[in-house]
């Protein structure tokens, strides 16, 4: 059962950002100050990519573990309320990420997704932080359509 009144619950879920997330604030500075150029929320971009990379022709999306269903994440939990509202509402977000991907993948346009969770590590630890910019560095280079981290 749910600990706040359906009022509460409403304000708390009218307050979630669509753009400009913590998550990809820090995601993109990062990129910047390691000298990469980008468009944010490209709408010449097949699903208005966080962040879009011309000279590699990436489109790096910054997705929330909670929204966007990262399996074995402790931030994918299912409310107990609603719960087939819910259900309906990761299952349209999941089928229209499938989509955005295959769009993407016609296109020619590379697509790395990173999750919220390995934001917040990058965040905690240098070293993490380090590790996942080698591992973008390495995609954007690489001849790879997809990759998640």
């Amino acid at each position: 059962m749910d600990t706040l009144t359906p009022e509460q619950r409403n304000r708390n879920m009218a307050a979630i950002r669509s753009k400009d997330t913590k998550p990809e604030i820090y995601f993109r500075k990062i990129l910047f100050s390691e000298g990469y150029r980008y468009r944010i929320n490209s709408k010449k971009v097949c699903g208005h990519p966080d962040i879009y990379l011309k000279k590699y022709n990436t489109a790096i999306f910054i997705h929330g573990c909670f929204w966007h269903r990262h399996e074995n994440c402790k931030f994918a939990y299912i409310p107990k309320s609603n719960v087939e509202f819910w259900k309906r509402k990761f299952d349209a977000n999941i089928n229209r990420d499938m989509v955005v991907q295959e769009e993407l993948r016609a296109d020619g346009i590379k697509c790395l997704i990173v999750w919220e969770c390995t934001v917040k590590q990058m965040k905690r630890n240098k070293d993490i932080c380090n590790k996942y910019l080698n591992t973008v560095e390495n995609f954007l280079v690489s001849s790879d359509m997809y990759k998640s981290i």
